[in-house]
């Protein structure tokens, strides 16, 4: 079983990174289910809490999993300046996501924000579905999203480092950080490319810290996904092309699902 990527540099911009990114817009969409859900979730690759937190500020109570021990060590930074009330909603575990398991079922199961795409094999994919389904109770939902692949743009800019995002640190405004992404390598055949994010600090606009992470992702096709539910005995409730609940059609740019159990 292949590692995982495990956020060592990434996680101490991870909160200043996508509190700046303009397009990020899932939450409004994870906190719908969860309160239609009433609770209780398991949330599957936590991270350092951007969705898993505003859910326990509506009251619900929610389960976090992780195999990243520094993403972890976040959200128990960012859980310590949490009231005591939302900070009993939340229960945090440290594992594997396609070898996890709770002793408990849960009416909601989520995975926002693209934790599939770290499973870089059928094996490791079909494991982690089923890791979420063996989680579901008999009537739950499983919600989760991955990006849809623009084919056109996948073997362009190889090499290329391209700036993303800045944003000023809350610990010192007087600083700017700024991250770039570098496309490494495609691997056509298993469906993953590599890429490397640059973080520079700057200070008066002199560049004062550098860092750097290797990453990648795989990206999936819509008959991938609908073979892997099968595998994991899930059958689709709904499925969207945005956050806004578009058809997912030639015109989407996510595929957003809603799953159940076949059974059901």
């Amino acid at each position: 079983m292949p590692a995982l990527d495990t956020y060592h540099v990434i996680a101490k911009y991870y909160d200043g990174a996508y509190s700046a990114k303009q397009d990020l817009v899932d939450l409004p969409f994870y906190l719908d289910l969860a309160e239609h859900s009433r609770g209780p979730v398991l949330e599957i690759g936590c991270g350092t809490g951007r969705v898993l937190l505003p859910i326990a500020r509506k009251g619900i109570e929610i389960c976090g999993v992780d195999h990243s021990r520094p993403m972890l060590e976040v959200l128990n930074q960012n859980l310590a300046h949490e009231s005591q009330e939302v900070r009993e909603k939340v229960t945090v575990h440290e594992g594997d996501m396609r070898t996890f398991r709770l002793n408990r079922k849960f009416p909601l199961v989520m995975i926002p924000f693209r934790p599939m795409q770290h499973m870089f094999t059928v094996e490791d994919q079909a494991a982690a579905l089923n890791t979420a389904s063996a989680h579901l109770t008999d009537s739950g939902t499983l919600a989760f999203d991955v990006f849809y692949p623009k084919f056109d743009m996948i073997w362009t800019k190889v090499g290329e480092e391209i700036p993303e995002m800045e944003w000023s640190p809350a610990s010192d405004p007087t600083k700017l950080v700024r991250r770039f992404f570098r496309k490494d390598a495609i691997d056509k055949i298993n469906q993953i490319f590599s890429f490397t994010f640059i973080f520079r600090t700057y200070h008066a606009g002199n560049l004062i810290h550098e860092e750097t992470e290797a990453f990648k992702l795989c990206y999936y096709t819509y008959p991938h996904l609908r073979a892997l539910f099968q595998l994991a005995g899930l059958k689709p409730v709904a499925e969207y092309g945005s956050f806004a609940k578009t058809p997912l059609d030639n015109t989407a740019e996510q595929m957003i699902f809603l799953l159940g159990k076949a059974h059901r």
